[in-house]
């Protein structure tokens, strides 16, 4: 079994997600500021589950060498994308401590819990299964959208978010962690109990991001 499987088993979700209304926009540089700003904000929050989660990975792991495979994630989570996330958000005066302090929206609650509750009561292949649709699915939309020739990048005040995600680092290190996410599938056979297992918690987590996206529409100025 590989990562590839379990995407081709949810690829109806994964198609909605990695092709989502909200990502052209991005794209194109049309999407609503506040639309933005109020994504950036509950990823924020996202991110530091996120980090919480890779963190557990360390602690489920059961060699040394898985260990260490994910330290490097909780690294470029609290030294990268949350920083880039800040940053950004510094350009409409909100600091990081207003984004600590932004209340969890539903969707949030609900993604990020799953995710910690996947690890928690699984072990560490559940965890990567719930974990893999974020990474895996941003490096895939980052390179689809910086090598359409239809995207926007010169004005377009998104293009820094374009430019992380596909970027040759963000590239690197998700291959990295899906080369090591084979390695533990591996020996997992897709028909049995266990292989549909995981793919139903990679479907949902595919799902949830789905809903994410969603959610930021609800900062729409006219609503």
């Amino acid at each position: 079994m590989k990562y590839q499987d379990l995407i081709a088993a949810s690829q109806q979700d994964w198609q909605q997600y990695t092709e989502h209304e909200f990502v052209q926009q991005l794209a194109k540089g049309t999407l609503a500021h506040e639309c933005f700003l109020h994504y950036l904000k509950q990823d924020f929050l996202f991110l530091k589950q996120y980090a919480r989660a890779y963190a557990l990975a360390i602690y489920k792991a059961r060699t040394l060498e898985d260990m260490r495979r994910a330290l490097p994630s909780v690294h470029a989570l609290l030294d990268s994308e949350i920083a880039h996330h800040v940053s950004y958000c510094a350009q409409w005066g909100l600091t990081e401590f207003d984004l600590e302090n932004e209340a969890e929206d539903a969707g949030t609650v609900a993604y990020t819990r799953y995710v910690l509750d996947a690890g928690m009561s699984g072990d560490i292949v559940d965890l990567y299964a719930a974990l893999a649709p974020c990474s895996i699915g941003y490096a895939a939309i980052g390179k689809r959208l910086l090598e359409d020739h239809q995207t926007v990048l010169e004005g377009n005040p998104y293009a820094s978010w374009l430019m992380l995600y596909g970027s040759e680092e963000f590239q690197s290190g998700v291959a990295k962690g899906t080369e090591h996410f084979n390695q533990l599938l591996a020996d997992i056979d897709i028909e049995s109990k266990r292989g549909q297992n995981l793919i139903q918690v990679f479907k949902t987590a595919t799902r949830m991001e789905v809903a994410f996206w969603q959610q930021g529409f609800s900062a729409q100025p006219n609503q």
